[in-house]
Formats: structure tokens, sequence, C-alpha cells
């Protein structure tokens, strides 16, 4: 019987900077499998079918939900986002560490689908320095920026529902120290 690994998720407010931190990883570490989401959003420039998404049409979207062959999905600005199961099952059983990063809202979803995966916090170092990336150029409104601050008070209160919290001070040490969970069976 070959070793089953768990599946991480990685998940945290908006802004705390989830995305450096598994490019650094992967960049360090290319044998950590990042899961591809399936979306009904149009390809940006240089965006490939199957390296950043899986892309697909709404028709396409309607049957993997349908058919529960979605492990969590969510809708952002009008286009649906989701992570393909069979994908992600494959690779567990085949021993692989799985890293999935995605929203809280998916992050629950996947807890209910799947309540062995290990579900991964990332945190700001202080709420000062969420705010400051959150309200970073100074481009945006203040009544977008002031959604943005609330979203994140909320996102922050659901950190009790994840099985650790890793804090970014360093993208490094972070990147070093999910490596590490992920490792631990």
């Amino acid at each position: 019987m070959a070793h089953r690994s768990r599946l991480t998720v990685l998940s945290g407010p908006s802004g705390v900077g989830k995305s450096t931190v598994v490019a650094h990883l992967r960049k360090e570490h290319p044998e950590v499998w990042l899961s591809v989401s399936a979306t009904t959003r149009a390809p940006r420039p240089g965006e490939q079918h199957g390296v950043q998404y899986f892309f697909v049409d709404d028709q396409e979207f309607d049957k993997l939900v349908a058919n529960g062959e979605l492990l969590e999905w969510a809708e952002f600005a009008g286009n649906r986002y989701g992570t393909p199961r069979r994908a992600v099952q494959d690779r567990l059983e085949a021993g692989e560490a799985v890293l999935l990063e995605i929203d809280l809202q998916g992050a629950r979803l996947v807890r209910s689908s799947m309540p062995e995966a290990r579900l991964v916090f990332l945190a700001p170092p202080s709420w000062e320095e969420l705010v400051r990336r959150l309200t970073g150029r100074g481009t945006e409104p203040p009544d977008v920026i002031e959604r943005r601050l609330a979203a994140a008070r909320t996102e922050l209160a659901a950190e009790a529902e994840f099985d650790t919290t890793l804090v970014n001070t360093s993208v490094e040490g972070v990147a070093v120290e999910l490596l590490a969970l992920m490792n631990d069976e």
C-alpha cells in the first residue's frame, strides 16, 4: 500500500502574500505540486491552458459542479474558479506533496469535503502591516479600501478554524516552515 500524502491548504486574508510565498516555495522546491484551478475567465496574455489555469466555459464548469468533480469552487468578479478533485486525489495517492492556495471560503469547503486536509493560515506580521499592503499605492477610492479592510478583519477572525498558523514575517522563512509542515506526515 503506497503512502498517502495529506493535502496542505494555504489560506489567509487577502493581501497577506499567499501567492508570493507559494511562488518562492515552487522555485526552491519544484517537486511540490500546486493544484491548478479551473476557471471560466478568459486567459490573460501569456497564460496557458493547464499551466496557470484550466480555462473552461460556463457550460463545462456547470458540468464539473454537477458531477462533484470540484473539491471547492467560488465566484469572484463574475468568474468562477474551482479545484479539480481528481488531479488532487491522484497526486495524493501517488504519495506526492500537494499544495492548494485558495481563499477562506474555499478552505472551508475543502475541510468539509476532505476533513483530513491540513489547513494552514497565513497571517500578517501585524494588522498595521496588512493595512499597509491593502491600501498599497493609494490609487483606490476610500470606499474600496474600506471594504477591503472590513473583509480582512472578517478573514483574520477565521484563523481559529485552521490547524496551523504561519506568520508572514519573511517569505523565505514561511516557505521553509510550510515545506517542513508538508513533509511532516
